[in-house]
């Protein structure tokens, strides 16, 4: 029951959505918009042995906001590195960063929260002993890195997953 209450909002999504796209609200059309978005709920279910329960939604809505912010201060450098390349001596290379963090449904958001970075790409993760690769545009200091993704996004996504 617990799993059925978690795939709620993403019925009530799918019943937006459905409404968005039909571009009518009716009776029918919101009936059929659940009907629909439950039987998706319910087939994606069988898909997904491992759910996610996140904890701590105060956490959560501390890492968006952090996310955010780096993600603007990581586009205007970006645009600063492609509209004055000259003014930037550009270094790019790779970071090894150990992980603490096992939780699948953590790594996979570290892992968009990089991606989504520009600047940086998530290069590879070993499955032995969970060390990062991460490709850096411009890298000047390793240890500025190392800190950014223990304490800001690893340490935030252990709280809310682990």
């Amino acid at each position: 029951m617990r799993s059925m209450f978690f795939w709620l909002p993403m019925t009530s999504l799918l019943l937006i959505l459905w409404l968005l796209l039909g571009n009518e609200i009716t009776v029918g059309q919101v009936l059929l918009g659940f009907i629909i978005g439950f039987v998706l709920m319910l087939t994606s279910l069988r898909m997904r042995p491992d759910l996610a329960y996140p904890r701590k939604p105060l956490v959560t809505l501390k890492l968006i906001a952090i996310v955010i912010y780096d993600v603007i201060k990581s586009n205007f450098h970006v645009a600063g590195l492609i509209l004055y390349p000259r003014r930037y001596e550009l270094t790019s290379g790779y970071v090894y960063i150990p992980l603490d963090i096992r939780d699948p449904h953590g790594l996979a958001i570290l892992g968009c929260i990089v991606t989504f970075t520009p600047g940086t790409v998530w290069s590879g993760l070993t499955e032995k002993d969970y060390i990062l690769r991460l490709h850096v545009l411009d890298l000047k200091d390793e240890a500025e890195w190392f800190r950014t993704i223990k304490n800001r996004y690893e340490k935030n996504l252990m709280e809310i997953f682990e």
